[in-house]
């Protein structure tokens, strides 16, 4: 039998994510008619980056639709990892743009073309007023879930990309340093490539299940074996299924006493309990397997 398991309003944020694409992919279209116009490889490479966030928010917008999903027998998380696997695939894209830009940034400095500074800047504008839009349709979702995090971190570099396309036009404007759009798309570069390393570092730990973060499995330890009755703590496993929702599974050894005199349902209970009180797991997500000292010579291999 499938559990539903009621984790909230999983899907909060798609119509924030559905006005942000499409701000984004009109944006996206007059950059590239500038980049054309202009031979700017800032404005180029903004537009690019422009591309990867239209891509990235119909991805995001994709997998919250999929979070929204019911569980069932096959799937008994439902799709609560497509919030991860949506801001996996945004990072993998930001990643590969921003090495891209260093890549042609440094080519340019040895190839300058000739840059158009006054169409330049209408073009850089438009590209910043559409960012601040989406930013400020984003910006109170940001915080939901991985996939909403990357989605705004997206536009907010794609922003910040257009305040270095602006500025290159001015200097180029002014002072004819066509070096200016290169060093621009450096900057821009600079800022894409950290953010979505670490954005792709945290969400290649969730889908490692690697231990969330913040949380110390041997303190976890500790509190349990500190109850009445447990003896040790074996095969502690605590992963991530997405945005707020770790589980965890263990082995615990109590006393013999326990199986015999009624007292185990309450061990299950104090358990549970215990993981809930001092780390952010719940009740309902935390699963113990009750075990007798001798049941260790019936497992192949434990580990601690």
């Amino acid at each position: 039998m499938a559990h539903d398991h009621d984790h909230g309003d999983a899907s909060t944020g798609r119509w924030r994510l559905g006005v942000a694409f499409g701000i984004t992919a009109s944006v996206l279209v007059a950059e590239v008619i500038g980049a054309v116009i202009t031979g700017s490889l800032a404005l180029l490479v903004d537009a690019a980056h422009m591309l990867t966030d239209a891509g990235g928010l119909a991805i995001a917008f994709v997998a919250a639709s999929l979070v929204g999903r019911p569980t069932s027998s096959k799937r008994t998380w439902g799709f609560r990892r497509a919030e991860v696997l949506g801001a996996t695939a945004q990072a993998a894209i930001l990643l590969a743009v921003g090495i891209f830009v260093v890549v042609e940034a440094v080519r340019r400095f040895f190839e300058p073309p000739d840059i158009v500074g006054p169409q330049l800047i209408i073009f850089g504008v438009i590209g910043l007023l559409g960012n601040i839009a989406s930013i400020a349709v984003l910006a109170t979702g940001r915080k939901k879930n991985l996939n909403m995090r990357a989605a705004f971190l997206e536009v907010l570099n794609d922003a910040l990309g257009s305040v270095a396309v602006i500025a290159a036009a001015l200097v180029i404007l002014f002072t004819g340093f066509q070096f200016a759009d290169a060093i621009a798309a450096l900057l821009i570069g600079a800022l894409i490539l950290p953010r979505a390393f670490l954005l792709l570092k945290e969400t290649t730990s969730v889908l490692l299940e690697s231990t969330p973060k913040g949380l110390d499995l041997d303190d976890v330890r500790e509190h349990l074996i500190a109850l009445d009755h447990v003896q040790s703590v074996h095969d502690l496993h605590v992963s991530q299924i997405a945005t707020g929702l770790p589980v965890l599974t263990a082995h615990v050894v109590v006393d013999d006493g326990c199986f015999y005199d009624g007292h185990a349902p309450q061990m299950l209970d104090d358990l549970q309990k215990c993981v809930a009180e001092h780390f952010p797991i719940s009740v309902e997500h935390s699963t113990f397997q009750l075990e007798l000292a001798a049941h260790l010579d019936h497992e192949h291999r434990t580990h601690d």
